[in-house]
């Protein structure tokens, strides 16, 4: 008795939605390329222009102003040092609070949406608002990169919540546990490591911001490089963006190394020389009953 097997073929999937998805976009970017009055004929002298400022600003740099700029640089380390402490303040609670398990919906769905409008606002525009209330201090840029920072960071902290195995949470309920005593004792043993690396993360983050928030008199090395430009001293402004890469540059390679120990742990020393392992001693009267077998 022979059976026969009939071969089902799946139908093939739709290419509907991703084509048209593909022409709406399409459409989008063309209406954006045309309505704009950009005269394409100037891009070709775009790369000689860079050169040009290039050589003005790196071609003998103007380093009378180093003591000034390394001061203003540090206050904007300061100024990202002191926003990304006051983020964290804010954003690591509320995002707890927004997490799936550990608030109630009531709460969680508006503070999603507070950081959700949060991170649609840019830091400048932030800065622009605070400088009607602080004034031309360099706590408001501190206060711009400390609210500007909170949505992204409460996002952070309720994803990472969110992902924490449930095995410690369980433990905790089962033991006659709070909802807050599960924060505690489950979630946050967990989560703490991710949650100190987002936090040097977003200081690394600031330390780029504050040179732009500079820029609206924030304060900062981005209010002293404003100036020069304006006057076009490029001697300079070469010499201070010298200053900002190094610095930016540094504190990044800094944060880095902390927060690969943070995230994953002490290296092991390397050995500096390679032992062998020691060979195991065979007796003499198997070695010579093995012999005997061979022969």
């Amino acid at each position: 008795m022979t059976t026969s097997f009939t071969r089902v073929v799946p139908p093939r999937p739709s290419r509907l939605v991703p084509t048209l998805t593909a022409v709406v976009v399409g459409v989008i970017v063309l209406f954006a390329v045309v309505g704009l009055p950009i005269d394409w004929s100037d891009l070709a002298s775009v790369p000689a222009q860079i050169w040009h400022y290039c050589v003005l600003m790196f071609e003998n740099p103007n380093w009378e102003k180093l003591p000034r700029a390394l001061f203003e640089m540090w206050r904007s380390i300061s100024m990202a040092w002191i926003g990304a402490i006051l983020c964290v303040l804010a954003a690591v609670p509320l995002g707890m609070l927004a997490a799936r398990g550990v608030g109630p919906v009531w709460i969680r769905m508006p503070l999603r949406g507070v950081f959700a409008v949060i991170r649609a606002v840019p830091e400048v525009i932030i800065a622009l608002i605070l400088l009607t209330i602080t004034g031309l201090t360099p706590f408001t840029g501190a206060l711009a990169l400390g609210i500007a920072g909170i949505g992204t960071q409460g996002k952070w902290t309720y994803e990472t919540v969110e992902s924490v195995q449930e095995g410690a949470s369980e433990a905790v309920r089962a033991a006659g546990g709070s909802t807050s005593e599960v924060a505690r004792w489950a979630l946050w043993p967990a989560a703490a490591p991710a949650f100190m690396s987002f936090a040097l993360y977003r200081f690394e983050i600031n330390i780029r911001t504050s040179a732009v928030l500079g820029l609206v008199g924030a304060g900062g090395i981005g209010s002293m490089l404003a100036n020069y430009t304006n006057y076009r001293e490029w001697d300079t402004v070469g010499m201070l963006l010298i200053v900002v890469v190094v610095a930016t540059m540094t504190m990044d390679a800094i944060s880095g190394a902390i927060r690969r120990r943070i995230t994953q742990g002490a290296r092991p020393p390397r050995s500096t020389a390679r032992t062998r392992p020691a060979p195991t001693p065979t007796p003499q009267g198997t070695r010579s009953r093995d012999v005997d077998r061979v022969a």
